[in-house]
């Protein structure tokens, strides 16, 4: 496979800079408060925290519909003059559960400030309608821009697609205490009008407060998940690790994941007979290496996302510097 990227000193003062970006945080009053007290002052700080992030249904112009999950709609929207992506929850599935997780989603989203990271703009949240408002990506969805967009993308767009995402989900994994997304897979990843990755829909994620999350519920995508989520065991961040490693393939291969199997079949497979996903002839070694080691039957033996951010980033550069060397070569 060849890898043709240009203009080697510019990625490695861009890649200094995003390191800085990654270690920005913003200050937030939900950052400052420690994680004990009564029930009665957690209720508090939820309502003061739906409060201050509080936009106003009157204020939303709706525009098309243009995605739907299993308990909202996403339209494209207009609010402030400002293009934004609105997420309304289903009237009729509005049960304990999904406010418990509507909170959680707005409770995560508006702690996180990183440009491969959906902007978290707002809420709404009255008795009859419950919204959450996110900067709008033109191109959509990376699993639209892959699988149903007939412009074909380059190599070098696909390997930058993919350091995007590990940035995104590095910057997660380093909060304090770190955000586990839990359901990360190319649908949810957008795509920028610059072709640049932001990771969303947190409606899934938790904050991980000890060494392991509780098993979760039966929502999620099993093609994308760890084989121990799918085993519905307690689980951790290396199980983002995991599905990083299936959306790599993704990139690489341009082919949708276990295409040929139902949910309930891969379950069966990954899970439990222990099965990944066919590596194509050709794949540059590099590339293969990153996806099996993330891949890994043992969470704990999978790669940090900081560690996958340093082996692409290395595996960029040297495209580029044998990309110099060709250019010089032939001129």
């Amino acid at each position: 496979m060849k890898l043709e990227v240009s203009n080697l000193k510019a990625l490695e003062i861009e890649d200094e800079m995003q390191e800085q970006e990654d270690d920005k945080r913003l200050p937030s009053s939900a950052e400052t408060m420690g994680s004990n007290g009564s029930s009665s002052s957690k209720g508090e700080n939820e309502s003061n925290s739906l409060v201050a992030c509080e936009i106003r249904w009157e204020d939303l112009h709706f525009g098309d519909e243009i995605g739907q999950g299993f308990y909202a709609i996403v339209y494209r929207g207009i609010w402030n003059e400002s293009d934004v992506a609105i997420k309304v929850y289903l009237g009729n599935e509005c049960s304990e559960g999904t406010l418990q997780d509507y909170k959680k989603e707005i409770d995560i989203m508006k702690r996180l400030r990183h440009p491969n990271v959906l902007l978290f703009m707002g809420a709404v949240y009255t008795q009859e309608r419950l919204a959450i408002v996110t900067e709008f990506l033109p191109r959509g969805s990376l699993f639209r821009t892959l699988h149903k967009n007939n412009q074909a993308l380059d190599i070098r767009r696909r390997l930058r697609m993919a350091l995007d995402v590990a940035r995104g989900m590095n910057y997660l994994h380093r909060r304090n205490p770190p955000i586990v997304h839990r359901d990360l897979k190319s649908s949810n990843l957008l795509v920028d009008k610059n072709w640049t990755v932001k990771v969303g829909d947190f409606g899934l994620s938790r904050l991980k407060n000890s060494t392991f999350l509780t098993a979760r519920s039966g929502r999620g995508t099993p093609q994308w998940m760890a084989p121990e989520v799918l085993r519905n065991e307690p689980s951790n961040e290396k199980s983002d690790v995991f599905s990083y490693g299936v959306i790599l393939w993704e990139l690489m291969t341009e082919s949708i994941p276990w295409n040929n199997l139902n949910a309930l079949q891969v379950v069966g497979v990954v899970g439990f007979m222990d099965r990944r996903l066919d590596l194509p002839q050709g794949l540059d070694p590099q590339i293969e290496y990153i996806i099996q080691d993330c891949w890994q039957r043992d969470p704990e033996q999978r790669p940090s996302f900081e560690d996958v951010i340093q082996r692409m980033t290395a595996l960029i550069a040297s495209a580029a510097a044998v990309s110099t060397r060709r250019s010089t070569t032939e001129t």
